[in-house]
């Protein structure tokens, strides 16, 4: 597998990353022998420090750095919240215009903190599809920028908001995954992060990494008339 590359510099290197590869090894995913940090590295023939993280599942913008000062220099931004991350993902029913999630999540070692989610509707879209009791199925394509870096943070939200990704498991709706799965073989989650806006470590001028969109996600947002 060949990673898309979207920027690379003496410092830092960031790619599109597909939907289903691990960002590096974790001990859920012990069995598993391919990783973004061990593919790059091999793909540019030089070691590579993972500034942040995606979900699996999640597709787009994933930045890395070549020494451990620059990392660390990446890293804070992130924690100081400088760092603005836009998303975009196709979800279930009409979303509102805009909504602000403040809504605290319970991590994988029982410790709940804090949350925060922008969203916004980009497009809305009505299929003649029956669902469930309803006689046609609602979608929208929204964007969502987290105030803050919790796991599966949006995915989280969404299904709070009753408004699940379409293709999330376990966050989100098992008969839209399975509609999705049966009428146009569609098994990935719809969640893209599609713009990661830093400083430069070096310079600290402002540098936007945009990573387009997946083929499965254009394709859907064409089927659904999104």
């Amino acid at each position: 597998m060949e990673l898309e590359i979207i920027y690379q510099d003496d410092y830092l290197i960031a790619i599109n990353k597909p939907n289903g590869l691990l960002v590096h090894r974790t001990q859920i995913a012990a069995h598993e022998d391919t990783f973004a940090v061990q593919l790059l590295r091999d793909q540019i023939g030089k070691r590579v420090h993972p500034v942040h993280r995606l979900d699996r599942k999640t597709s787009g913008v994933l930045l890395f750095a070549f020494e451990s000062a620059v990392t660390k220099n990446l890293q804070s931004q992130f924690i100081e919240g400088t760092v603005d991350k836009k998303y975009e993902a196709i979800v279930r029913g009409y979303f509102p215009e805009s909504s602000i999630v403040d809504y605290p999540l319970t991590n994988d070692r029982g410790k709940t903190q804090a949350a925060i989610t922008h969203f916004k509707l980009v497009r809305k879209t009505e299929l003649p599809i029956p669902f469930g009791k309803h006689p046609s199925s609602r979608y929208s394509l929204i964007e969502a920028r987290p105030e803050t870096g919790r796991m599966h943070q949006i995915r989280k939200h969404l299904n709070h908001l009753r408004h699940p990704i379409i293709g999330d498991r376990p966050h989100g709706c098992n008969k839209q995954n399975k509609l999705f799965k049966e009428r146009w073989k569609m098994t990935s989650m719809l969640l893209h992060a599609v713009n990661l806006s830093i400083k430069h470590p070096l310079t600290n001028a402002p540098l936007q990494l945009i990573a387009p969109r997946p083929k499965v996600f254009t394709q859907m947002v064409e089927t659904l008339g999104l």
